[in-house]
């Protein structure tokens, strides 16, 4: 598994669920195309971007390209790297048919190809004798009244939107998008000054 300091940025939830078992680092969707309407998630990605970096692996395809071209235009260009998959004829499993252009996506090319990609894109693989702090945990969201409590859910909204991220956001991708941006020392002055 490589430890990467950038976030992942991938185009929907197969994407995420195959690189979860290559990557550690946080794996931020575009969800397709929606990124292009989705000023929260652009915010989103741009914060992540200048605090860690980011390394955008998309498909192949024609979408793949347009949806890579669009974050080019919404993060720093030196914030940004890019990760490229080869061009590859075939299926995904789950699907019934080839796609539009007959190409691999990023779920459907093997662990090794990824991984090559990867260290070919100059991406920061971190490692072992390198120590990470310690990533904020559901338990900590607990104990900062983020879950769990009476006012979790009006707390969390408060935090988000002081915190310019998106209002929609599950507990799972808050507990992403906080993990990229702050510490739990940082993450705990903020909602004693807020909440």
């Amino acid at each position: 598994m490589l430890k990467l300091k950038e976030a992942v940025i991938v185009e929907g939830r197969y994407d995420k669920i195959k690189l979860k078992s290559l990557v550690d680092a946080p794996i931020i969707e575009t969800n397709g195309f929606r990124v292009f309407s989705d000023k929260e998630k652009q915010n989103l990605i741009r914060q992540i971007a200048n605090v860690r970096g980011i390394l955008v692996l998309t498909d192949s395809d024609g979408a793949g390209f347009v949806i890579r071209n669009f974050l080019r235009g919404v993060v720093d260009k030196s914030k940004i790297k890019h990760c490229y998959i080869p061009q590859i004829e075939g299926k995904e499993k789950r699907k019934a048919q080839k796609g539009r252009e007959g190409l691999l996506g990023v779920e459907g090319v093997s662990d090794e190809i990824i991984i090559n990609a990867i260290k070919a894109s100059g991406a920061t693989i971190i490692g072992e004798e390198e120590k990470i702090s310690a990533d904020i945990t559901k338990s900590d969201l607990f104990c900062l009244g983020l879950t769990g409590a009476e006012n979790a859910d009006k707390n969390r909204k408060k935090l988000l939107n002081h915190l310019n991220l998106p209002s929609y956001l599950s507990t799972n991708a808050m507990l992403t998008a906080l993990n990229c941006l702050y510490s739990f020392v940082e993450l705990k002055t903020l909602c004693e000054k807020i909440l």
